[in-house]
């Protein structure tokens, strides 16, 4: 009898690992076929669409990194997304003109030295982009990963199905992820970093310190912002720790403390590594500032540059940071200070700006269904993960309070995109409930989980939509605003138009052919001679908004049309007419013939 228990036990012992391994199986085939799905959007995204506002000056710049083994151009962010999607251009045998090159505390060649790399490139400059683009593609997905790990160690694999789809057919990662900014890179390496300080904290090892550490630095090299992590890491360590005071003695503090320290050494080496050691250790009386936070000066006084920092005790002191990083905070400092521009928001312009602009974003840019699982799973408490949540939501706080403190640059979304994944895995807190209930109700034999409907109803909504508006996912606009055929009357710029139809627009126009004059009025990263158009740029009676428009084609994007100063823009007549054709959701075609 007992051998027959015994063999039972090792038969029950065998399926239970058969069906764990078989369940496991299936968990990283789902993965791998999300992950597969979204590959294929982005590619496919980044292959129709050409070149937006600035990606040209971004892939030229990383050009000169390898070129020249400078890092001037483009330096009000780092480096590292723009060295990667220079590597197939170059292979490629891309052209290169620097006579817009120009040097000084102050100088910003990169836009001008896209547009003439688009100049010297012609049409090819779209299979050029389209190559680097593909190669930026690894960060999505690294972001798509570690929502699913974080969202699986934190709540169970359901959740870290949910957290990766909601990655994955996100409209603003489908539409960023396909672009050579720093955008996405910078939010999937933010989160990496995030996750790996949580698994730190969870288990403070040396080598979780070393790997973190470098992680940090990578994330580093992707975007200025970023920087915030270095006193946000100390913070939230306290305050986790806090929780557990009385178990932990001095010498554990200590530890931990000199493990803190270690990874920013080492996050501080991997940044200075990525710039080749480029004027590392400069002191900080040498720089010459053009900001007036870091010059001391007044606006006027400011532009020939200057040091706060000249004659003070600190002037001796080694900035630990590669000098062309210093700078580019300086110069984007100095941006913000001396932006003229007036901001858009749902029909209201202004010049400073409101502080709840990236909450209003949110609002309008995210899916709907999304945007219900977030709140679903605020209203849901978990007093036994607090302590965890807490580090998993703070980021995403910071990042918010961060960018709604700069009222001065109230026109891109896109800022606030590294607190997304934090609140996609949030939200699939759900899950984890969901499928608890599902057990019980499944005991008791009552009605279906309630919770689980809410879910895949969400989710399929969230999904939906945004495959609704695909390819053109840079333009997405959930149902708030009647979605994103009607977007660009609530935000402008890189929220719906950054000149990614351009190449649609040539296509359409090559099929559409017409005797009328056509006149363009669109966002573009050059002269749109780039793209073989036969380009008379004709204005004449655009400029009075009281003048009929005279007869013609007119090519108008959506920045264009709500114009800068509201209703006595040149193209009100225009905007009070129905076009004749849309191309996207960011140009508009009206054939005017009287």
């Amino acid at each position: 009898m007992e051998n027959a228990n015994a063999s039972g036990l090792v038969r029950i012992a065998k399926n239970s690992a058969f069906h764990n391994k078989l369940a496991s199986h299936r968990l990283k085939a789902i993965v791998a076929s999300l992950l597969g799905i979204h590959t294929l959007l982005l590619a496919y995204g980044a292959a129709v669409h050409s070149p937006t506002y600035n990606e040209p000056a971004h892939l030229v710049a990383g050009i000169s990194y390898w070129k020249f083994r400078r890092f001037e151009v483009y330096r009000v962010n780092p480096p590292l997304v723009r060295l990667i999607a220079a590597v197939p251009a170059i292979f490629a045998g891309c052209q290169t003109d620097w006579t817009s090159y120009w040097e000084g505390p102050a100088a910003r060649p990169e836009m001008a030295l896209g547009s003439d790399f688009c100049d010297a490139n012609g049409l090819r400059t779209c299979e050029l982009v389209t190559l680097a683009r593909w190669a930026c593609i690894p960060f999505s997905l690294l972001g798509g990963y570690v929502c699913f790990l974080w969202g699986r160690d934190l709540y169970g694999p359901t959740s870290g199905l949910l957290a990766l789809t909601l990655w994955c057919f996100c409209p603003n990662i489908l539409g960023h992820g396909q672009l050579i900014t720093s955008d996405v890179s910078a939010t999937a390496l933010s989160l990496a970093a995030c996750f790996s300080f949580w698994r730190w904290l969870k288990k403070p090892t040396w080598r979780l310190t070393i790997s973190s550490g470098v992680i940090l630095g990578i994330a580093e090299l992707s975007k200025t912002t970023l920087i915030v992590l270095y006193p946000l890491w100390p913070v939230l360590w306290l305050i986790y720790r806090c929780a557990h005071r009385d178990k932990i003695g001095l010498r554990i503090w200590l530890t931990e403390f000199a493990k803190l320290c270690v990874r920013g050494l080492i996050g501080l080496y991997v940044v200075n590594l990525g710039y080749g050691f480029e004027g590392s250790f400069t002191q900080l009386g040498d720089y010459t500032f053009v900001s007036e936070a870091l010059t001391g000066l007044e606006a006027e006084n400011a532009k020939t540059g200057g040091n706060r920092f000249a004659e003070t005790w600190v002037a001796d002191v080694p900035v630990p940071l590669p000098k062309n990083y210093v700078c580019g905070i300086d110069l984007q400092r100095k941006d913000f200070e001396h932006f003229d521009s007036q901001f858009y928001l749902a029909g209201t312009w202004s010049k400073t700006g409101w502080w709840h602009y990236y909450l209003s974003a949110l609002a309008l840019k995210v899916p709907l269904g999304t945007l219900m699982l977030i709140i679903a799973a605020t209203l849901r408490g978990s007093p036994a993960r607090r302590a965890d949540e807490f580090i998993l939501l703070a980021p995403a706080t910071v990042v918010f309070a961060l960018v709604s403190s700069q009222t001065g640059m109230n026109m891109h979304f896109r800022y606030a995109m590294p607190a997304l994944p934090f609140l996609f895995i949030w939200a699939s807190r759900l899950a984890a409930a969901a499928s608890f209930l599902g057990r019980r109700v499944q005991k008791s034999r009552v009605p279906p989980n309630l919770l689980s409907v809410f879910i895949i109803c969400a989710l399929s909504w969230s999904v939906a939509s945004s495959l609704f508006c695909f390819p053109h996912t840079l333009a997405y606009f959930n149902e708030i605003t009647g979605g994103p055929r009607n977007g660009w009357q609530y935000l402008t710029s890189s929220n719906i138009d950054w000149g990614q139809d351009l190449l649609l627009m040539k296509r359409w126009l090559e099929s559409h052919g017409t005797e009328l004059p056509t006149r363009y009025f669109v966002t573009s990263p050059a002269p749109l001679d780039f793209l073989d158009l036969e380009v008379k740029q004709a204005s004449e009676g655009t400029e009075d908004a009281n003048q009929s428009l005279p007869p013609g084609r007119y090519v108008v994007s959506a920045c264009e049309l709500i114009g800068v100063i509201g209703e006595n823009h040149r193209f009100r007549e225009l905007r009070q007419r129905i076009p004749t054709a849309r191309v996207g959701y960011s140009i508009f075609i009206y054939d005017v013939t009287e």
